[in-house]
């Protein structure tokens, strides 16, 4: 049933978050910078610093040093999964299954795995950290924090942002009291934003899902995934989005902080397919296929440690490789229409991202004048 609430409550989002372009770039922790998020803000979209893999005075420094380069709005985002539980046995099976590859590599394998980061839910350092800087928005992943936190934040003029895979999980970031749904197609790069890793996960891809969220839910909508240039844009926009993020398209930008062989991969004439993998960090996320990928679905893997536990060992199975000039164990994420990557700076592909939205808007127009 379409929303009871006022269109134009609908379509507010851009005003509330202070941006003249209906573009944001998806917060990407470990590959997106201070210099890409000001670069993507004062382009006129909503840059964005994924922090959720940093401790509270590190995000400060992120957020100041972002604020050094630009008086726009910008979003920072937070990591909401449950904390993650050890099981030594587990994560033992897992460091075993893993050793011929360590030995391949001339690497040793850890003595045992640890939580990496803290989710938001239980890191009260950050919370205190975003009350005191008070960025213009945050956004969670993998769920919510508790309603204690969203209210608190909300009392310190913070609009906030949640990511949904599927309807029920709107419905939660609606009764949580939050401004607005970022609606996460199975396309996305990156780690899939489902609440509960341990439910049935329909997959919905961005099309779907937009159109889904835009009919039933009563909050804004952001499109995620697979937009990768204006027509896209324009695309998620006709099907009721008042926004899309894109987070593939600007990792090729030199903002970023990714390195050589990542940009190699990105640049490539025939790239490799993506995948959705637990392997690397113990939760759903796509990236370039690679030999820890190809591990995790051997018929022969044990089970995988929780996430971010997982990651512990992906990324030291990564740094032995990487010491001997391999990247087949990198996290490469990327989003299914990778084959459509630019290597442009960030405010030159926001202004291109711009040209092709008002072209696919004017074309479509130019249709309608046709079949009128």
């Amino acid at each position: 049933m379409e929303s009871s609430k006022p269109l134009d409550h609908r379509r507010d989002l851009l005003a509330r978050l202070r941006i003249s372009t209906p573009i944001i770039q998806a917060p990407m922790a470990g590959v997106g910078t201070p210099a890409l998020a000001a670069a993507v803000s004062e382009a006129g979209g909503l840059g964005s610093l994924g922090v959720g893999a940093m401790d509270a005075e590190g995000a400060r420094k992120a957020i100041r040093e972002t604020r050094a380069l630009t008086g726009k709005p910008f979003n920072v985002n937070l990591f909401c999964h449950a904390p993650a539980r050890s099981d030594p046995a587990r994560e033992q099976a897992w460091l075993d299954y893993l050793a011929p590859h360590f030995a391949e590599h001339g690497g040793t394998v850890p003595d045992s795995l640890r939580e990496i980061y803290k989710s938001f839910v239980e890191d009260d350092d950050m919370f205190r950290m975003l009350l005191e800087e008070k960025p213009a928005v945050v956004s969670f992943h993998f769920g919510l924090p508790p309603q204690h936190k969203i209210d608190a934040l909300h009392d310190a003029g913070i609009v906030l942002l949640a990511s949904a895979t599927s309807l029920q999980e709107a419905r939660q970031i609606e009764a949580a009291g939050i401004d607005a749904i970022v609606a996460q197609g199975i396309e996305a790069g990156g780690h899939r934003g489902v609440f509960d890793p341990a439910a049935y996960d329909e997959g919905l891809g961005t099309l779907a899902l937009v159109r889904v969220l835009a009919q039933n839910a009563r909050l804004p909508v952001i499109a995620a995934g697979g937009i990768m240039d204006g027509a896209g844009i324009a695309a998620v926009l006709a099907l009721g989005a008042q926004a899309a993020q894109l987070g593939t398209a600007f990792i090729a930008c030199p903002e970023t902080s990714v390195d050589a062989t990542y940009r190699s991969a990105l640049a490539a004439d025939i790239k490799r397919p993506t995948t959705l993998t637990h392997a690397i960090s113990g939760r759903a996320a796509r990236g370039f296929m690679n030999r820890l990928s190809e591990i995790g679905e051997h018929p022969d893997a044990p089970a995988i440690p929780d996430y971010p536990i997982t990651y512990d060992a992906g990324k030291a199975l990564h740094a032995a490789a990487k010491a001997k000039g391999s990247a087949d164990y990198a996290a490469q994420w990327a989003g299914q229409a990778v084959p459509l990557a630019r290597s442009l700076p960030a405010a030159e592909l926001v202004e291109r991202l711009q040209s092709e939205l008002q072209d696919a808007i004017e074309r479509l127009a130019a249709m309608q004048r046709v079949t009128a």
